[in-house]
């Protein structure tokens, strides 16, 4: 059995992840999931729904479960694995002084002391806190861990950090060229690229749509964008962009998504005198995902560097709108461009460029003979490149070699 360690379960913003998951069982791989948080969300996938595997959740917070903490303490305080943990801790303690180091090793104890007997492996997904709590209860009970390392925490955990990682662990894939570059950078030598890909038999092709050109104020061009209200997926930029267009192009933006930063988006559409044409939706299930990329004319997601060097990897919703044959505009930054061939099936403009976008977004607007080739072509790319089953089947063989 692999243990897979997760940083919430269920989660709306990473059902690529439930997809994997899903898909490693259906490969025969028995899986048990460990939760550092509690779910949040009001709405889950279907996805989640089809994963077999029991879900356990860790202290998310040591002092609300101190018993439970205490009780995996003892089992392994006497222990030459305890002392070998204990070393680990100590060594990252030095250099990571803060409440969240001591939390991963309070939950990695009481992952390795309520782990199923039959546990063959530990498997994190994210390499900043899943990776450290699998590597301390890898310590603790002497079994392998590996990592599937996304976006964020390849960008922002520290050097030292990541290469203590990529050294201990039987392997550590990841989903984008440009986040497999900056781990290669840092060092190691059981890397691999494995795209989570789309399986299109949850998305299958969309009508045919309307040749809408942004003329008829009473027919406008549908943009559609998903994504959290979050510095890194640049609104505000892109509604920016959308104030500059010429009034004389009709279009209605719908965004899909929660997140901190919806109040300030929401100002900002109020200051350029835009409300009537944005509709906010909120969090949304696969489902009501899908229908709006079907009714949609155009996709727009706009992602730039945070300040903090977050960014995201190639955004599923992307892939997802891809698949649908919409058209898309975006920008240069993380993954985009291994799936958005510039002028091809979408179009790409540089990060925090407002003009630039304008100009992308006008041109697309206009011309829905060009959005459908781009479409098709977006289409085709996905089928062809960005399937899910490859990199479910790499995965899975990774995880076999590494139970070995």
């Amino acid at each position: 059995m692999i243990a897979v360690i997760l940083k919430g379960w269920p989660r709306l913003s990473e059902t690529f992840i439930a997809r994997e998951l899903e898909a490693l069982e259906d490969r025969g791989l028995a899986l048990s999931l460990w939760s550092l948080r509690h779910p949040t969300d009001t709405k889950t996938h279907p996805a989640h729904a089809a994963v077999k595997g029991v879900v356990t959740y860790v202290p998310e917070y040591l002092h609300q479960e101190p018993r439970r903490v205490f009780r995996a303490w003892r089992k392994f305080r006497w222990s030459k694995n305890y002392r070998a943990a204990k070393a680990l801790f100590r060594a990252d303690w030095k250099r990571d002084r803060t409440r969240n180091r001591i939390r991963r090793f309070g939950q990695a104890l009481v992952l390795a002391a309520e782990l199923p007997p039959q546990t063959t492996l530990l498997y994190a997904h994210f390499i900043h806190t899943p990776g450290s709590v699998a590597r301390y209860a890898a310590a603790l009970t002497g079994l392998p861990f590996a990592v599937s390392a996304h976006a964020r925490d390849i960008w922002t955990t520290p050097d030292w950090d990541l290469k203590d990682k990529l050294t201990a662990a039987r392997f550590v894939t990841t989903c984008t060229a440009d986040g497999l570059g900056r781990l290669k950078a840092v060092g190691g030598d059981t890397l691999s690229l494995n795209r989570h890909g789309l399986d299109l038999a949850h998305w299958p092709a969309a009508p045919a749509r309307p040749p809408r050109d942004g003329s008829d104020a009473s027919d406008p061009v549908t943009i559609l964008s998903v994504g959290r209200a979050v510095e890194k997926k640049g609104y505000e930029t892109l509604i920016d962009a959308l104030a500059a267009l010429d009034p004389a192009q009709h279009w209605r933006f719908v965004h899909i998504g929660g997140g901190p930063l919806l109040p300030d988006l929401k100002a900002r559409v109020v200051a350029h005198d835009l409300v009537d044409r944005f509709t906010w939706m909120g969090s949304q299930s696969e489902d009501a995902v899908r229908t709006a990329m079907q009714a949609a004319d155009l996709f727009a997601l706009t992602p730039v560097v945070a300040a903090d060097g977050d960014r995201d990897g190639l955004p599923n919703v992307i892939v997802e709108a891809q698949s649908q044959g919409l058209a898309v505009v975006s920008t240069k930054v993380g993954g985009v461009g291994e799936l958005i061939t510039d002028g091809t099936n979408g179009l790409l403009c540089p990060p925090n460029d407002a003009a630039a976008l304008t100009t992308a977004l006008a041109h697309l607007i206009a011309d829905p003979a060009a959005r459908t080739t781009m479409g098709e072509a977006g289409r085709t790319r996905v089928a062809t490149d960005f399937a899910a089953a490859p990199g479910a089947d790499a995965i899975a063989a990774l995880l076999r070699g590494a139970m070995a």
